[in-house]
């Protein structure tokens, strides 16, 4: 399999780790307290907007990677702040204050933005190391 496929694979692996991760803290009757609850919810949803946009985008470098998902995820923050009948509507759903969330905050943005640098961190480390597995591979005869 090649390089982006792997990647794709792997990034896809995560997100479907850290999609119900961040489902339990956030409705899980965990006995967190409400920092760990928002916060944590928070930091997951946006590694799992990393996650999605990489395994969309696996050839992207995990910097563009990042910068695009912190491009989204202050957009949809800021999003909170323009109200119409609909998303309203929307927003207090289930799926709505999971997906857009209800309240504008600028912490909810610092804590995206460290999320997201934590996902790249990860993601140059599963790609630096795939790297060196398959040179190790090819400088064995096994690749």
């Amino acid at each position: 399999m090649r390089t982006p496929q792997r990647r794709r694979a792997a990034c896809l692996l995560i997100l479907l780790i850290t999609i119900p991760l961040g489902l339990a803290v956030r409705m899980a009757p965990l006995g967190l307290s409400a920092f760990y609850v928002k916060y944590g919810g928070s930091v997951l949803w946006a590694m799992a907007l990393y996650w999605l946009i990489a395994a969309s985008l696996p050839q992207r470098s995990s910097r563009m990677l990042g910068a695009i998902a912190a491009a989204a995820a202050t957009l949809l923050e800021f999003s909170r702040l323009w109200h119409t009948a609909a998303t309203d509507a929307f927003r207090v759903t289930l799926a709505g204050r999971i997906l857009l969330g209800t309240y504008f905050s600028f912490r909810n943005i610092a804590a995206y933005w460290l999320a997201i640098a934590l996902a790249m961190l990860l993601d140059q480390w599963i790609v630096s190391r795939h790297v060196q597995d398959s040179r190790s591979r090819t400088i064995h005869g096994h690749g």
